[in-house]
């Protein structure tokens, strides 16, 4: 009996830590507002399903090329999530639409509940993430219809090395994958970090790290 409690538990665990976001119970559950409710999850409230159409469902506009113009990076990221295409919930998947001006940079960051997985449509690429310790790089640098995938929660990156405009696709395998750019979390949080700390680990002047929290 004590075995097959063992065992039971350890399917369990293998479970939980192989889940990402859960699998749906019924055929599908279009995110709803509910104010009501005071308490936040990665989820949503269920639209009654009798009330459900095709437009919830929907998504129009990934025809549109971003704004690479608005930033100092040179690079647009159009995330269709659960915030914004409520028929994706609790399916376990979004897309984002990347533009890339000539040089331009989608910087280091991760998505803590998700994988991504890019297409490159067009343009080339420089592409690369880095695993944790030891901290591993893994690069590769792509072309029109080439296909590269960023483990989850590993910091990663993409870069625009042609004289041209490129594009690129990325699915990934969470409903709400998060994002945590690296440069924006370290220098730029709210409250800021207490500078010596990032003196401390990034061993640079303090005058440095001033004037990287002031570009945040």
């Amino acid at each position: 009996m004590m075995k097959v409690v063992i065992v039971a538990i350890l399917a369990l665990a293998t479970t939980l830590v192989s889940a990402y976001d859960p699998s749906p119970l019924q055929d599908f559950c279009v995110a709803i507002n509910n104010t009501d409710s005071a308490v936040f999850v990665n989820g949503q409230f269920c639209k009654d399903p009798a009330t459900v159409v095709a437009n919830d469902f929907f998504f129009s506009g990934l025809n549109i090329p971003g704004n690479t113009a608005a930033n100092k990076l040179g690079s647009s990221v159009n995330l269709v999530s659960v915030n914004n295409f409520p028929g994706l919930n609790t399916l376990g998947i979004s897309l984002a639409r990347i533009d890339f001006a000539p040089y331009g940079l989608n910087p280091p960051h991760t998505h803590p509940r998700g994988t991504e997985l890019l297409v490159v449509i067009e343009g080339t690429l420089l592409v690369g993430f880095v695993t944790s310790n030891p901290n591993k790089l893994f690069t590769k640098v792509l072309n029109k219809g080439d296909v590269f995938v960023f483990p989850i929660g590993l910091i990663h990156f993409q870069f625009n090395i042609g004289e041209t405009n490129a594009l690129a696709f990325s699915g990934l395998s969470s409903q709400n994958p998060g994002l945590i750019t690296i440069a924006n979390a370290v220098f730029g949080s709210t409250p800021p970090i207490n500078p010596d700390v990032l003196i401390k680990a990034f061993q640079l002047d303090k005058s440095v790290v001033d004037y990287l929290q002031k570009q945040f």
